[in-house]
Order: C-alpha cells, then sequence, then structure tokens
C-alpha cells in the first residue's frame, strides 16, 4: 500500500479544514476545571479524529470527548499496531496558548510510524490536529506554572484480520489532558537488572505501545515497594543505563553534565534535547556517553557524582532522591535539585514564554477559522 512520506509545509501554508462536529462548543461550555488535575486523570472536553484508507487522508473531525468504537480484531488490539507522542500546551499569563516544539513530536511520530510500517501523519494534518484540541480548550487550559493541557496524538490500526500484516485502514486521534507535573519531589527508583525494557534493532527509540508494555511489570513492582519508577539497563549485559520508564537519565560528574548516548534502544526524548541545549547554554559541559550503572553507584558513593535526576514531557525536569538496588541497598546522591532546578526553570520559563525563547521552540496555537 501507499506509504505518504514526511514533508514539511511551508510556513503560511494553508491547512486542509476540519470539521467541526455538533455540540462542541457546548462541551466546552459547560466543562469545569477540577481543582486537583494529577496527570492524564482528567479529560478535555473535545477530540479529533482522521481516517487513512484505500491509500490518503480523509479530512479530520473535531467533536466533544467520548468513546470511540473499534473492531475486536482490529490489529491495534491484537498486534499494538499503535504509535503516540505527548507533548503540551501552555497558557500562563495569556490568554491564548502556544505550543513547544511541535515539529520535533510530528518528527519523532513520523519516524515511529515508519518503523511499524504505517502510514505518516503529514505535519500539515498533524498540526491542524494539535490547533484543534488546544484552540477548542484554550478556555479551560488551567494557568498556572508548572500546568497545562497535556495532549496525546496517536496513530493506530483499525483493520480486523490476524493475518502477519499492517492494517490497510488507520485512525490518527489527538485527545487532551488538563494536567499538573507528573512526579512533585524526589523520585525513588529501582534498578531493574532482569527484566528488559528494549533492544537495539526493536522499538525502544520509537513511542511504539510496544515499547511500554515489557516495562509495566517492573514499574508496578517498583510502586508495590514504596518506590517511583524503574530504571532499565541495556537488553545484552544488563550493564549500561539505557533510561527510565518514560523519562531519560541526567547524573552531574564535577559540575559536568552526563547522559547516556542514544543507542537505539534509548528514546531520544525532546526534553532530553531541550536541556542539553539549555545547560550548554549556561556553561556546563554535556557529555553523552554509554554510562555504566555500576559507575554511577560508585561515583555516588565517593561524590564524584553529586547529583542524579529524569526528564520527561510529562515529569519536565525530576530529581532522583534514591536509586536502589533488589537487595534493599539504597544510594543517595549528596545533592537533590540543585542544577535539575536550575535547568527546570530555565525550560518552564521558556514554555510558558515567561522568559526569551533563543531556540525558537514555542509556536502560538493557530486561531480557529472564522465560523
Amino acid at each position: 500500500m501507499a506509504r505518504p512520506k514526511p514533508t514539511v509545509t511551508p510556513a503560511g501554508a494553508a491547512r486542509q479544514a476540519y470539521r467541526v462536529a455538533p455540540g462542541v462548543a457546548e462541551a466546552v461550555a459547560r466543562y469545569v476545571l477540577p481543582e486537583r488535575l494529577g496527570f492524564g486523570l482528567v479529560t478535555a472536553p473535545v477530540m479529533y479524529r482522521a481516517d487513512w484508507a484505500e491509500g490518503e487522508w480523509g479530512a479530520g473531525t473535531l467533536t466533544p470527548y467520548g468513546m470511540i468504537e473499534i473492531a475486536p480484531g482490529a490489529r491495534a488490539l491484537h498486534y499494538s499496531e499503535l504509535v503516540f507522542e505527548g507533548l503540551k500546551a501552555y497558557r500562563v499569563g495569556r490568554d491564548w496558548p502556544n505550543l513547544f516544539r511541535p515539529l520535533d513530536n510530528w518528527r519523532r511520530l513520523a519516524r515511529s510510524a515508519e518503523r511499524l510500517a504505517m502510514p505518516v501523519v503529514p505535519e500539515a494534518l498533524f498540526l491542524e490536529a494539535l490547533d484543534a484540541v488546544a484552540g477548542a480548550c484554550a478556555p479551560v487550559i488551567p494557568g498556572r506554572s508548572g500546568q497545562a493541557l497535556y495532549l496525546r496524538p496517536f496513530l493506530f490500526g483499525t483493520e480486523s484480520g490476524y493475518l502477519l500484516r499492517n492494517s490497510t485502514t488507520f485512525s490518527f486521534m489527538v485527545i487532551a489532558n488538563p494536567v499538573e507535573a507528573y512526579a512533585s519531589g524526589a523520585l525513588r527508583v529501582t534498578i531493574e537488572r532482569a527484566d528488559v525494557r528494549a533492544a537495539v534493532g526493536g522499538v525502544g527509540a520509537t513511542k511504539a505501545a510496544a515499547n511500554y508494555a515489557p516495562s509495566l511489570r517492573a514499574s508496578s513492582a517498583a510502586l508495590a515497594r514504596g518506590y517511583t519508577v524503574a530504571l532499565w539497563l541495556d537488553a545484552r549485559e544488563h550493564r549500561l543505563i539505557q533510561e527510565l520508564s518514560g523519562m531519560n537519565l541526567f547524573a552531574v560528574f564535577g559540575g559536568a553534565l552526563h547522559t547516556p548516548s542514544l543507542d537505539g534502544a534509548i528514546l531520544p526524548g525532546i526534553t532530553r534535547d531541550s536541556l542539553i541545549a539549555l545547560a550548554r547554554d549556561q556553561g556546563l559541559e554535556v557529555v553523552e556517553r554509554p554510562l555504566p550503572i555500576d559507575e554511577l553507584l560508585a561515583a555516588i558513593g565517593d561524590g564524584r557524582c553529586s547529583e542524579v535526576f529524569a526528564c520527561g514531557t510529562a515529569a519536565i525536569v525530576a530529581p532522583i532522591g534514591v536509586l536502589a538496588e533488589a537487595d534493599g541497598r539504597e544510594h543517595a546522591p549528596r545533592a537533590v535539585d540543585v542544577v535539575a532546578a536550575r535547568l527546570r526553570e530555565a525550560l518552564l520559563a521558556i514554555q510558558e514564554r515567561r522568559a526569551p525563547d533563543p531556540h525558537g521552540w514555542t509556536r502560538d496555537v493557530a486561531r480557529p477559522p472564522a465560523a
């Protein structure tokens, strides 16, 4: 089947018109934003959908949030033919929201789709969907610093059948959630030395559903032990740090920022890339290299590593207070949330447009066309 290739829409180019279903304005008007948001627990009042069939994308539709129908035999359900993204719209001190690096999310979704031999969502369609949802939700996006509207674009195979091939029909959707930071306080992290999250040559570098399911057992076990999240090691030797479940990792060695180099099994985080740029802006040396877990633990013990933290769209920047082994031994960095706090504030200030954006990362949500 034909596969649309990623194409960049020139600035100012017209996007295809999307349909607004009845009830959208009413759904937004009666929506009440809860006081406590959590992360992913509160749904926004609208969603967007476009379908792919016979080699092309149809026009999208903005609808009130609600259940969707899917065939019980759909390949997304049986073969995890699903990829997704996560980004945020911010409205701090302003009446209209902005996005942060949305084209980087589109590029990563395109890479994920191509890895699973799925049709690529065109850039114009991707941006239209984000603008439609974030624009409709503008009045109800929380406005306190650290809060945002989390946008979840996802693409999934809808054809029913068990032959091991791709679907011939797909749906692309965007749903949203008003959110707070994913975690508050220092993370308590367990080191996973047995299970494998991803291997080089697999889908570890993509945001595919199949990349996350293998992490759930270790993540649930960490929570059951009173910890926050699991830290994953390489599949071959269980020696090199990859990432946490859903977050990249940084460590401070003698004033320099070290992070595991992308090895084909680590998700290339957009927050990770942003922090590398901001750290260099602040005069910090950044070292991307293979980082053995035993070296990190020894360096924490003798003080060569003063601080460890994680980052991601959901978590923003989260300090790590403890790294724990399965036998209960704990390793605590001597500093918590020093460099991390400085980078978090620099990043948030740009995302929320409280500070200049020298890298050109932010983008206004397009206002909906006049009726």
